[in-house]
């Protein structure tokens, strides 16, 4: 899922406010959120979450990746 749809997602569940993290490690930021692609998240799917406590791990779109 790119990273606009996540936070998009997120938001409709009542938390507004998520970080995003490059996950290559450049320290990169995601100024256009359509570009990159969530492939792991914390907490784990499933588990409860307050404000800021989301952390997305992205990498560009046409980038290698483990979500294949």
């Amino acid at each position: 899922m790119n990273l606009q749809t996540a936070q998009n997602t997120i938001q409709a569940a009542g938390v507004f406010y998520s970080r995003s993290s490059d996950a290559t490690g450049k320290g990169r930021m995601q100024v256009n959120d359509r570009n990159w692609i969530v492939v792991s998240q914390t907490p784990a799917p499933g588990t409860p979450f307050g404000e800021g406590e989301a952390v997305l791990s992205v990498v560009k779109l046409d980038e290698r990746n483990s979500c294949g």
